[in-house]
């Protein structure tokens, strides 16, 4: 029986794993034995800034051609599919106000779909505004009609946190109210219900990170908005990790309380710690960076997708359910509440948020916080890790010639890379590395699942990266096969984007699925052993600094 050593050292609450065996079992950057890279250079392809930006947005309605790109004094609408400029907007600071150094710009921080229009806002020389852009009818030209009051939908400062989203005609945000970083909470602030946001006291230093609408088609009462975030940690007693994250959660039928109680507060509101890492060891990664929602037909089977970093320098992924986390808000105890739970129960969607009784909207202004946690699917581990420096996530459903459909995961990393990875069961398989800029890291990543297509913000470019780049793996069947890339599967013209009838293998990469009637002359009888020699000699290798979980277990 294989046996792994582990020395566990202690330093101020963070476990530093020191295996002395079981590295060599590492993935690696393609198979373990077909280790690929994809693109030596930087990929071209995308829209060069005339000017370094400090800050970038992006925008996609999956409905449309056209992509959104705010930088400072101006919103870009791009073609995507020939990467032209169809319209610029201008975006000046607006009113007359004394200018600072760097406070009269605008840098732009919201761009979303409201109310039939583009709404955008900017920081506007520290006093928030919000337009409405509308375009012409030849796409020659433009106006901007409409400017509103942006505070608490932008922030003041782009360097400051802030989040948006648009629900069935309501216009939800987080962001400060004043320069100091003050009054940072979760709210809705325009539409058609109710402007309704937080009791201060729920969260602490928070920094929101996204927020997601999950529908519920045969009940939508039920709908909710969940929240994910990470805050200061209450405990700061030396050995505690500085601190938490979490999802939280709001109904959308929430008005508010009644008026003599919680009026325009949210009487919905729960949180739970979000985790992921080695519950058996205590071993956590604490600090939320990104998430990504792939939404499902029945509301149970939606997933979310966590981007975590370590206080030892190390990244993670880690999947969670909607059904799991709402067996947590719907069952578990309240946070230092020890007497009998009123009914409704405190979190309940009601249709008349302000005929709630007085005990029930109480206790979630007292008591909001979920006892138990929220874990990950894989529970024991995260689904993956690595020393690389992530900084975005995105996730595409890929549909495969097998009929199933595969999750990919798009990570960016701090030095300008994408890295493709398939979730081939509980297992992480990755697939390529790409070059999207040599000089900056990324500021935004959005996802076409309809084009398979990823774009990416940095200061100097927008690059669009097409995820069907079959062409790498033309050589053969066997490499076709053998880079277990939902995208590509091998046809009588080579490796082509998935299309019926082709030859892959996602899960294991087996190349006896080859056909000799598919295969090209010059690469018919070849074995696994052949192809693997002759991708040695032109594929550059690459050893990723991963850590299997299965490893970090006590022996």
């Amino acid at each position: 029986m294989r046996r792994f050593v582990v020395i566990y050292i202690w330093l101020a609450r963070d476990f530093l794993l020191v295996l002395s065996v079981g590295l060599k079992d590492a993935p690696r950057l393609g198979s373990k034995n077909t280790p690929r890279l994809l693109s030596r250079g930087t990929v071209k392809g995308g829209f060069d800034y005339p000017e370094p930006q400090k800050h970038s947005v992006i925008f996609y309605h999956e409905d449309s051609a056209d992509i959104y790109v705010g930088g400072t004094d101006f919103v870009l609408k791009l073609d995507m599919d020939d990467n032209n400029v169809k319209e610029k907007f201008l975006l000046k600071t607006s009113g007359q106000q004394l200018c600072k150094e760097g406070s009269c710009e605008n840098v732009i921080t919201v761009i979303e779909m409201f109310q039939d229009s583009t709404f955008v806002c900017g920081t506007n020389g520290l006093k928030p505004q919000c337009w409405k852009l509308f375009s012409s009818v030849n796409n020659q030209s433009h106006e901007i009609v409409e400017s509103y009051e942006g505070t608490g939908i932008s922030p003041s400062v782009y360097t400051q946190n802030s989040l948006s989203l648009t629900v069935d005609g309501d216009l939800y945000a987080a962001a400060s109210v004043d320069n100091d970083r003050s009054s940072l909470q979760f709210r809705r602030k325009a539409g058609g219900r109710a402007n309704v946001w937080m009791y201060d006291s729920w969260v602490s230093e928070p920094t929101f990170i996204s927020a997601s609408w999950v529908k519920r088609i045969e009940d939508p009462d039920q709908e909710k908005i969940y929240i994910f975030f990470r805050e200061k940690n209450s405990d700061h007693s030396p050995e505690a990790d500085p601190w938490i994250s979490r999802v939280a959660r709001v109904c959308k039928v929430d008005e508010g309380g009644s008026k003599r109680f919680f009026q325009n507060m949210w009487t919905s509101f729960l949180k739970a710690r979000l985790v992921c890492g080695f519950p058996e060891e205590s071993l956590y990664f604490n600090r939320l960076l990104d998430i990504f929602v792939i939404h499902a037909d029945d509301w149970r089977n939606t997933r979310v997708y966590a981007l975590f970093s370590s206080s030892w320098n190390s990244t993670a992924v880690c999947i969670y359910s909607m059904e799991m986390i709402e067996e947590i808000f719907e069952n578990s105890t309240f946070k230092g509440y020890d007497k009998e739970i009123p009914k409704p129960r405190p979190g309940t969607c009601v249709k008349n948020s302000k005929s709630l009784p007085l005990p029930t909207v109480k206790m979630v202004k007292d008591y909001p916080e979920m006892t138990e946690w929220v874990h990950s699917v894989q529970y024991t581990a995260p689904f993956y890790i690595s020393r690389n420096n992530y900084t975005k996530l995105a996730v595409d459903q890929v549909q495969a010639v097998d009929g199933h459909k595969y999750n990919v995961l798009l990570l960016a990393t701090d030095s300008g890379k994408v890295h493709k990875i398939l979730e081939a069961g509980s297992e992480a398989f990755i697939i390529s590395e790409t070059q999207l800029s040599n000089s900056s890291t990324v500021q935004s990543m959005k996802i076409d699942s309809k084009k398979k297509k990823l774009v990416v913000g940095f200061s100097e470019k927008v690059s669009i990266m097409d995820l069907q780049r079959c062409q790498r793996y033309n050589n053969s069947c066997a490499e076709c096969v053998l880079a277990r890339d939902p995208y590509c599967a091998w046809t009588q013209f080579g490796c082509n984007s998935t299309v019926h009838g082709g030859i892959q293998n996602i899960m294991n990469g087996q190349i006896n699925v080859c056909s000799e009637s598919l295969e090209e002359p010059k690469t018919v009888n070849r074995t696994k052993r052949d192809v693997v020699a002759s991708l040695e000699n032109s594929i550059a290798f690459i050893q990723f600094p991963w850590v299997s979980p299965s490893t970090c277990r006590a022996p």
